[in-house]
């Protein structure tokens, strides 16, 4: 028998001061059995911190071929793609050629990522976007999820603010730059 996804239902109280997005989101997420917490929390933090119109999640490790956050406009074409992790280089490739803009958020170490990169080729690699999410914010929310999770997010000048019931956590969301 096949193991399902488990569907978690987020609630965010969005404050980004750096991109002028003040909203209240509900969205679910499904978390594939293969895919860690760590991941998952990644996933809804970038949601979050690219939130727009048009956004939404792809069917997951499902969709090999498909980014794990899409953002589309009204005509259904692609604006951009958003993945998390460390994704290889043939899939950046082939995903600065699918959307004009590429974005990674990685919960990993960001060297993991920078060294599963450099010197690869990738399609317009100076305008690949890669993030660096604080991995003890990821660590303080995994402990929090719940499948139900309500929280407060706020973001100045790359840092990020957290408020989850009482608790507070911070931490900062680093560009990435490839040498």
């Amino acid at each position: 028998m096949a193991l399902t996804a488990t569907l978690y239902n987020f609630e965010v109280n969005l404050s980004n001061v750096d991109r002028g997005v003040y909203e209240s989101i509900a969205f679910k997420a499904a978390q594939q059995p293969s895919e860690t917490d760590d991941f998952l929390i990644a996933r809804v933090l970038a949601y979050a911190l690219e939130f727009t119109d048009g956004i939404g999640f792809s069917g997951g490790i499902a969709e090999a071929d498909q980014p794990a956050i899409f953002v589309r406009d009204l005509t259904g074409a692609l604006r951009a793609w958003i993945d998390i992790g460390v994704p290889d280089a043939p899939r950046l490739h082939r995903a600065s050629k699918a959307a004009p803009r590429v974005a990674v958020y990685t919960h990993k170490d960001p060297r993991t990522l920078v060294k599963a990169l450099e010197g690869q080729r990738i399609h317009r690699v100076e305008a690949l976007e890669l993030y660096a999410l604080d991995r003890g914010v990821i660590a303080a929310l995994v402990e929090r999820l719940d499948r139900r999770m309500r929280f407060d997010l706020s973001v100045t000048e790359g840092h990020l603010y957290v408020t989850v019931g009482d608790d507070s956590i911070d931490g900062a969301v680093e560009r990435i730059s490839l040498p």
